[in-house]
C-alpha cells in the first residue's frame, strides 16, 4: 500500500476529542506528564508546529505522535513550545528543563527554524507585529551579535541558528542520549500547483549540521512535501484551518505519521521494537538514507539527472570509494545561474526508477524550461522477475510487453521494453515543459584487443540513440565519448579511474566522466541550453 493512501486510514476517526487543549504558556506541565524512569524517553524539542496548540484547529504533530509508540516500552514527552526559536527555547530555560530529565539511552528530536528568521531585537519600520526578539543569525557559523534585549532589558549575545543547534546536540550527547535533527514541517503555500518545499535555508542547514556532528537526520520537509504533492492542493487545504503554518488535528496526525516514517527509515532505526500497532502500520521511509538533493534556488533553471549508480552511487558520499559522474558535474557550472540536482539512484533500471515513484518525485521539482538528463541501461539487462530486484526490461524499443506477478511487490505488473520506459520519461518531461536529454550508458572497464568494449547498435547505446532520434530530443553518446577517452589513456591509467573491477568509478574517474558530460551538454544546439554555460 502506498504511504499517502495508508496515512488516510491511520485512525483519523480516533483523533483527539474536539475540546480546547491546555495552553502551554500557562500550563507547561501539560506536555510533560509522568515519565517511567525504567523506560527510555523520546523527547520532542520544537516550536508550535510540534506543540500541543489551542485545539483541533491548531495542533502540532507532537501531540498525536505518542500514539505511534508503545507506552509500556518507551515514554514520549513533547516539550515543544509555540512561538520559540532555537535561541529562545534555550534562553527562556525550556531547554534546561528538558535536559534535566534526559538520561542515558534517551532520544531527543530537535526541530527549529520557523521562528528563527524573526527579528533579533526589533521589528522592521512600519511593522505591526509584536516584538518577540527571537531571531537567530543565519547559517551554521560562529558569528555573533551583542545586543541589549529590548524585551528583557538585559545584555545578550545572539548567535547563529547552527550555534544554538550545536549546543543542544552537544548537551544531549553529554547526557549519554541520542540527538536526532528534524527538518521543518511544510507550510500550506502553493505556486503553480506545487507546494513550498521548506522555509528559507533551514532544511539545508539542518542536513549539513547533522552531517558535521555525526547525528541522524530526518528530512521531515521532504516527507511532508511529497505527501502533500500527492494529495493535491485542495485536499491539503483541509489540513490547515487556521493559517498556512499550523495544522489542525487531522494534519497533526498526518505529520506525526510522517515523522514516524522517517524515524523507521533510519539505518539502523532504534525505534523498530518500540512502536504501537498504529506505529507498526506506518510504512518506513525507504529513501531518506539516499540524501537526495533538491534545487538550492528554485527560481534558477535546474539541470536534473536521473539514472543509476554510475551517475550517483549510494548516498552520493563516495562510500567504498565509488562515485558517479553526476556528483562532480555541478563543479562545471555556475551555481549562481544553475541548479545541478543529481537524483540518480543506484541499483535501479529505467523500469524501477519509474515504478518506484522516483521519476514522479523528481518531476515535481522541475518547472518549464528546466533540463532533465537521463542515463539508464546498466541494470536493464537483469531478470524481469525475481525475489531480489525484479528490475529488468524487455530488450529493444518496441511495444512488446510481458505481464508478471512481481515477486517483490506481490502485484501484477506489465513490463515494457527499455525504449518504452525512456519514451515515458521524454513524453512526461515534454508535457511539463521540461527539456529531455538522453545519454547512452557509460562504458564498463572491459577491454578487448586494446580497446574498451562499446555497446553495439543492437544494445542499450543504440536503443537510447534510436529513441532520442524518434522523439526528436537531444542525445549524448556517452558510451562512445568515454570509451574513446579510455582508449587514449590506456589500461594502466584507466585502472586508477575505477573503484571496483569494471563498473563504478573512483572520484578521479567520476570527475573525468563529468567533464565529458559537461562538454557535451554545452555543445548542444539551441538557446534552451544557454544556462548550461559556465
Amino acid at each position: 500500500m502506498r504511504l499517502p493512501l495508508l496515512l488516510l486510514t491511520l485512525g483519523l476517526a480516533s483523533a483527539p476529542a474536539q475540546t480546547p487543549a491546555p495552553d502551554l504558556a500557562t500550563n507547561p506541565s501539560a506536555a510533560v506528564g509522568q515519565l517511567n524512569p525504567d523506560l527510555p524517553t523520546l523527547f520532542v524539542a520544537g516550536d508550535s508546529t510540534a506543540a500541543r496548540g489551542t485545539g483541533v484547529d491548531q495542533m502540532g504533530w507532537g501531540l498525536p505522535f505518542a500514539d505511534y509508540f508503545d507506552p509500556t516500552k518507551i515514554n514520549v514527552s513533547n516539550r515543544a513550545r509555540g512561538g520559540r526559536s532555537s535561541r529562545t527555547f534555550i534562553t527562556e530555560g525550556l531547554w534546561a528543563k528538558l535536559l534535566a530529565d534526559v538520561k542515558p539511552g534517551d532520544y531527543v528530536l530537535i526541530q527549529f527554524g520557523h521562528n528563527d528568521a524573526g527579528a533579533i531585537n526589533e521589528e522592521p519600520p512600519g511593522s505591526t507585529r509584536p516584538l518577540r526578539a527571537r531571531g537567530t543569525l543565519p547559517g551554521l557559523g560562529d558569528e555573533s551579535e551583542a545586543i541589549v534585549n529590548a524585551l528583557s532589558g538585559q545584555p545578550e549575545t545572539v548567535h547563529t541558528f547552527g550555534w544554538y543547534m550545536r549546543q543542544m546536540i552537544a548537551d544531549v550527547k553529554a547526557r549519554g542520549a541520542t540527538p536526532i535533527v528534524l527538518s521543518l514541517t511544510v507550510r500550506n503555500i502553493w505556486a503553480n500547483g506545487k507546494v513550498e518545499r521548506g522555509s528559507g535555508a533551514y532544511r539545508a542547514w539542518d542536513r549539513e549540521l547533522a552531517r558535521r556532528e555525526g547525528v541522524a537526520f530526518v528530512d521531515v520537509t521532504r516527507l511532508i512535501a511529497d505527501d502533500y504533492q500527492s494529495r493535491g492542493e485542495a485536499a491539503v487545504q483541509q489540513l490547515f484551518k487556521q493559517d498556512h503554518t499550523h495544522t489542525n488535528a487531522a494534519g497533526a496526525d498526518n505529520n506525526a505519521a510522517l515523522v514516524v516514517a522517517g524515524l523507521k527509515g533510519l539505518r539502523p532505526s532504534p525505534f523498530a521494537g518500540l512502536l504501537s500497532a498504529k506505529g507498526q502500520a506506518v510504512t518506513a521511509d525507504g529513501i531518506g538514507w539516499l540524501n537526495l538533493p533538491e534545487p538550492a534556488n528554485p527560481d534558477l533553471p535546474t539541470l536534473l539527472l536521473i539514472g543509476d549508480s554510475t551517475v550517483r552511487n549510494g548516498g552520493g558520499d563516495g562510500a567504498g570509494g565509488q562515485w558517479g559522474w553526476g556528483d562532480p558535474l555541478a563543479d562545471h557550472f555556475d551555481a549562481a545561474k544553475l541548479n545541478v540536482v543529481n537524483r540518480a539512484i543506484g541499483g535501479l533500471s529505467s523500469r524501477t526508477f519509474l515504478t518506484q515513484g522516483h521519476w514522479q518525485r523528481a518531476l515535481t521539482l522541475l518547472k518549464p524550461g528546466d533540463v532533465v538528463v537521463m542515463q539508464f541501461g546498466h541494470n536493464d539487462n537483469g531478470p524481469l522477475n525475481d525475489d531480489s530486484r525484479a528490475r529488468g526490461t524487455i530488450k529493444g524499443t518496441g511495444p512488446e510487453t510481458e505481464t508478471i506477478f512481481n515477486l517483490i511487490t506481490h502485484q501484477r505488473e506489465v513490463v515494457h521494453t527499455y525504449g518504452w520506459y525512456l519514451r515515458q520519461y521524454i513524453l512526461e518531461a515534454k508535457a511539463a515543459g521540461v527539456i529531455p536529454v538522453v545519454c547512452s550508458p557509460v562504458p564498463r572497464k572491459t577491454w578487448q584487443d586494446g580497446k574498451i568494449v562499446r555497446s553495439s547498435g543492437e544494445g542499450y547505446a543504440g536503443w537510447a540513440r534510436q529513441v532520442a532520434e524518434e522523439e526528436g530530443v537531444a542525445f549524448i553518446d556517452l558510451n562512445a565519448l568515454i570509451a574513446e577517452r579510455y582508449d587514449a589513456l590506456g589500461e594502466g591509467k584507466v585502472d586508477a579511474l575505477f573503484a571496483d573491477p569494471h563498473t563504478h568509478t573512483s572520484r578521479a574517474g567520476a570527475e573525468l566522466n563529468a567533464s565529458i558530460v559537461a562538454e557535451a551538454l554545452r555543445a548542444l544546439p539551441g538557446a534552451a541550453f544557454a544556462p548550461l554555460e559556465k
